[in-house]
């Protein structure tokens, strides 16, 4: 059995490759049961959480355990630990253990690029990042190689980190304008703009539906707790609704969950799964006009086939 760390992962992973991967990956057979996310103490207000993912193919078995502690930056850590255990679909025998953390930042991204390939207007140009994390500059890459963005403004509460980012994208992507987005810029950005896409921590709404400009396309991937949201309910009720995952996204999301609650949206409101979009069995956007907006809070299917990618192609090398 193999342990493949980080290093490896990144080394083994390029979203040319893992965009079409997923897509054919979702478009397949796989079994993918409820994922299990345990609060470790419920209640409280740091959101501590443990997590098991489950799924399998024809090729391959995974399951992938998470430790997500948001505050963990403050004293140090990580907020984020994972591994993937993969096994051999036909007799079960362990092929891996493989850096989950990396994992997460490559799938997550290329998810959502894969769902704008097929929500977003083919000639979008403009794009407003909300979020400095890890995962922002797989994100905005991600979405680079699937539309040629010429503008990407960046939202973040701290300016360091927001400069940074901006250096390590321009040394990335030339022809690319790259600039900071100031709160008091944020309305007039989100208005102008083709895809909005927000990966951050935040309890309450970034993004007012009545922002949202005929065609728009509205990514959020940040939140996955039940009493916070990304977008305002507005958005909600302004867009067509897609999901990487009904059974997660509905058990988890307080982007939907909350409009749920207040009576104005219901489950059957959701369009379509990402694994519909991609076996082609629903269309995605329909108009140039139309409002779309892809909700994802991860899925184990992704994960599996991310890390199998990197086991093969380790293997093959």
């Amino acid at each position: 059995m193999k342990v493949i760390e980080k290093e490896q992962v990144h080394n083994a992973l390029n979203f040319n490759d893992l965009i079409p991967a997923l897509e054919r990956g979702f478009a397949g057979y796989f079994n993918m049961p409820k994922r299990q996310v345990f609060e470790l103490e419920p209640g409280c207000e740091k959101h501590n959480a443990f997590a098991v993912l489950p799924a399998w193919n024809q090729d391959v078995i995974g399951v992938k355990s998470f430790t997500y502690f948001p505050q963990n930056s403050d004293e140090g850590f990580d907020s984020l630990y994972s591994k993937i255990m993969l096994f051999s679909r036909e007799h079960g025998v362990p092929l891996a253990l493989v850096d989950g953390t990396s994992v997460t930042f490559w799938r997550t991204a290329a998810v959502s690029a894969l769902a704008s390939r097929y929500l977003s207007r083919e000639n979008s140009t403009d794009m407003v990042f909300f979020g400095t994390g890890n995962l922002s500059i797989y994100m905005i890459s991600a979405h680079l190689s699937v539309r040629q963005l010429k503008k990407v403004a960046i939202v973040g509460r701290n300016k360091d980190k927001v400069a940074s980012l901006i250096s390590q994208l321009k040394s990335r992507h030339t022809g690319v304008e790259f600039s900071v987005c100031e709160k008091n810029d944020i309305e007039a950005a989100v208005r102008q703009a083709d895809i909005i896409s927000c990966a951050t921590g935040s309890p309450l709404p970034l993004v007012k539906g009545d922002w949202l400009k005929a065609g728009a396309h509205l990514d959020l991937i940040g939140n996955h707790n039940h009493d916070r949201r990304e977008c305002d309910t507005q958005a909600i009720l302004n867009s067509s609704v897609f999901v990487d995952s009904r059974t997660n996204v509905l058990n988890e999301a307080g982007e939907l969950l909350i409009p749920i609650s207040e009576g104005v949206f219901k489950k059957s409101d959701v369009k379509a799964e990402l694994a519909q979009l991609c076996a082609k069995e629903v269309v995605g956007r329909q108009s140039d006009t139309e409002i779309t907006l892809f909700k994802s809070v991860g899925t184990a299917l992704s994960d599996l086939v991310a890390a199998h990618l990197v086991y093969k192609n380790l293997d093959l090398n």
